[in-house]
Order: structure tokens, then sequence, then C-alpha cells
């Protein structure tokens, strides 16, 4: 994993992860800030969740973090559960994709997508 860009964000992206999210936005063609949360399911208990939204979407509870203009948002609920996390990328073709390091996780999946608290 490399290193976490801002370690005093509740949501930390490494320079790999934001610059990935950064190429897939620029492809969607609009000024998007990225969702992240928890949701019930997956074979550990709860999946993790991340999506572009509308920043007008962004409620007054939500926790925005700004890296370098880019907003990562995420509600109170969805945050007891991954205050900490570090949002990591890799483009291995075995394994790769958009990674989650938890420090709030008791237990992980294989695949590493869902966990449990």
């Amino acid at each position: 994993m490399t290193q976490a860009t801002q370690s005093q964000k509740g949501i930390q992206m490494t320079e790999t992860a934001l610059n990935q999210v950064k190429m897939l936005r620029d492809q969607q063609g609009k000024d998007l800030c990225l969702r992240v949360g928890v949701r019930g399911g997956g074979c550990s208990g709860m999946s993790y969740t991340m999506d572009f939204e509308d920043s007008q979407n962004i409620r007054p509870d939500d926790e925005v973090y700004d890296y370098d203009g880019f907003k990562v948002v995420c509600d109170p609920k969805s945050l007891l559960y991954i205050y900490g996390l570090v949002l990591d990328y890799s483009n291995a073709l075995i394994g790769g994709g958009f990674q989650f390091t938890n420090p709030n996780a008791n237990q992980t999946c294989g695949c590493g997508k869902s966990f449990s608290a």
C-alpha cells in the first residue's frame, strides 16, 4: 500500500487512489464528489459503498474532506464504522482495483469489500 496523502482526515486516500478517482470523475464530464459509506450486507456483515454524486447533494451533517479541490463525502452514521479508512488503488491484474484498509474492522472478507466491526 502506498502512503496516504493526509493522515488527519477521517477518510484517507493514497495518491494512487486519488489519481484514479479523479480520472474516473473526469470521464463523467461533470464536477462530482465521491461519496464513501457502508451498508448492511456482504459476506462479513457490512459492505463498503463508493460512488460519484453531484456536490449539490452534500447534506449539512455530512463530513467533507478536501483533496486539492476534490471532495470526499461521508455520512455520520457510516463514518462511525470507517473513521480512519485508507482508500488505495492497485492496477494489478489479480487483486487489483480499490482497496479499503479499515482500522475499525474486526473481520474482513477475502475479497476485502466487506467487513464486520
